[in-house]
């Protein structure tokens, strides 16, 4: 009991020390390349540097997260739950803290005027911070839980719809209040970027292809994996729909520089098999990483 006792407390510390390095990474994109470069992303965060930059800075997009954060926390309460809402706001408090701290630095944290570079390395930072958010379970509110909530109020679509029309309204409004429309590219580069990374950040490098063979010769085919190939095989039996002919289904997870190999061994002994490969953002077991 007291082992468990003190793996829940460091988990907890970690979990919170991550939030913070994120809210660090994500303060960083906007100080030292988002803002100065006038280029206003999608969510509270973007919203909050338009603020900042229509009114010259005299309302920091610190305080404006927080400000723009604090309304939607008190309406998810009933939807959310109080340890989410309790979550979120200590991560919202944390980023608008960090975001003002950083503007100690002033211009020495500016690297860079070219806006594509500026997008390109805000995405980056960005992402590491929503990937150490997502996974280490923290939220920051902002337009997530402001989709969760209408998609609620008005169930179409998904929340991911709802998301992003509301990324997409900030980015819009962005570009017409500061009479650049170019600014709109920019976001795109920040976004994709951002997506990229923090896929990166939650899955890390183990990605792996699932690969599944529907053939009429799984033993020999299953036999011959297991000799030739680091990989298990699992059987499932089936049967061909069209045909009405016993099939069977191998399933297997190899790594992305193995699918290859794989699939030559398979035309070596039924050519006709029907072969499925998929992307596979987790694998845990023997052979990947442990669980």
């Amino acid at each position: 009991m007291h082992k468990f006792k003190k793996q829940d407390a460091w988990s907890l510390i970690r979990r919170y020390l991550f939030m913070i390095v994120g809210c660090f990474s994500y303060s960083l994109s906007l100080r030292a390349f988002l803002i100065p470069n006038e280029i206003v992303g999608g969510g509270a965060s973007g919203a909050a540097s338009l603020v900042e930059l229509l009114t010259n800075g005299l309302i920091p997009a610190g305080l404006m997260i927080v400000a723009i954060n604090v309304p939607l926390l008190i309406f998810g309460f009933r939807l959310m739950g109080l340890q989410f809402i309790i979550n979120c706001f200590i991560t919202t408090v944390t980023l608008g803290g960090t975001t003002e701290l950083l503007t100690l630095f002033g211009d020495t944290l500016v690297f860079c005027d070219d806006k594509i570079l500026a997008g390109l390395y805000g995405g980056i930072l960005q992402g590491i911070g929503i990937g150490l958010f997502i996974k280490y379970e923290m939220s920051s509110g902002g337009t997530e839980l402001l989709g969760r909530l209408t998609y609620h109020v008005v169930p179409y679509g998904s929340i991911a719809t709802h998301v992003a029309i509301f990324d997409g309204a900030v980015v819009l409004l962005g570009a017409i209040m500061l009479q650049n429309p170019a600014n709109v590219l920019y976001a795109l580069i920040l976004i994709f970027v951002s997506a990229k990374l923090s896929d990166m950040v939650v899955y890390g490098f183990t990605k792996a292809k699932m690969c599944y063979v529907i053939t009429e010769k799984a033993e020999e085919i299953s036999d011959f994996l297991i000799s030739h190939s680091p990989r298990g095989v699992t059987l499932i039996q089936g049967e061909g729909m069209y045909s009405k002919t016993p099939k069977g289904v191998l399933f297997t997870c190899v790594k992305n520089n193995q699918v290859v190999g794989l699939k030559n061994m398979i035309k070596q002994l039924d050519e006709n098999a029907f072969v499925i490969v998929c992307d596979a953002n987790e694998v845990y077991g023997k052979g990947f990483k442990r669980i």
